[in-house]
């Protein structure tokens, strides 16, 4: 009974993702011309995966095809990311960040929406992801995609030393 709730969320928030096509934002996928707005936006995101620009320009210089990032546009400005790869058909979502101003306008549920749409037709079978235990607004965005909590791990993230909440969603 879980699942078809579960199920009925995501086709729900799918729908419902589909009509902001029609604001002017754009979601493509990411080239190398955008390491530098990648990088500045994780810089201004607290609670996303910091990474160094070197590991941005290795992903786009050693291509993998078990690795996708994404951009959410706004009059053809970055407003936010999200990178995941596929690990033996369960992906899990590295990185996202929105910009400041662009949070708490949907485009987070855009992004994930979209990335879910396009591994699902690829036939991944789950999602894992990890947040930080205090980033709430994290947290709720991937309960309301019906991600489920699977467990913690302890002192996982630095700069604030803090646990790490484990999800899944099972596609």
């Amino acid at each position: 009974m879980l699942r078809f709730f579960q199920r009925a969320i995501s086709r729900y928030l799918l729908a419902l993702s589909s009509r902001w096509n029609e604001t002017g934002l754009k979601i493509r996928p990411a080239t190398p011309a955008d390491i530098l707005p990648m990088f500045h936006l994780e810089k201004h995101a607290v609670t996303a995966a910091h990474w160094t620009r070197q590991q941005y320009e290795r992903m786009f210089s050693e291509p993998d095809p078990r690795r996708l990032a994404l951009i959410i546009e706004a009059e053809s400005t970055a407003q936010g990311f999200l990178i995941a790869r596929d690990v033996a058909n369960e992906w899990e979502l590295e990185n996202i960040a929105i910009a400041g101003p662009a949070r708490r306008r949907g485009m987070g549920t855009r992004l994930l929406g979209e990335f879910l749409d396009q591994v699902k037709a690829e036939g991944a079978e789950a999602v894992f992801l990890e947040a930080r235990e205090s980033n709430r607004a994290a947290r709720a965005l991937y309960e309301k995609w019906a991600f489920v909590e699977s467990g913690r791990r302890r002192r996982y993230y630095r700069d604030p030393e803090e646990d790490a909440v484990v999800y899944r969603l099972s596609l």
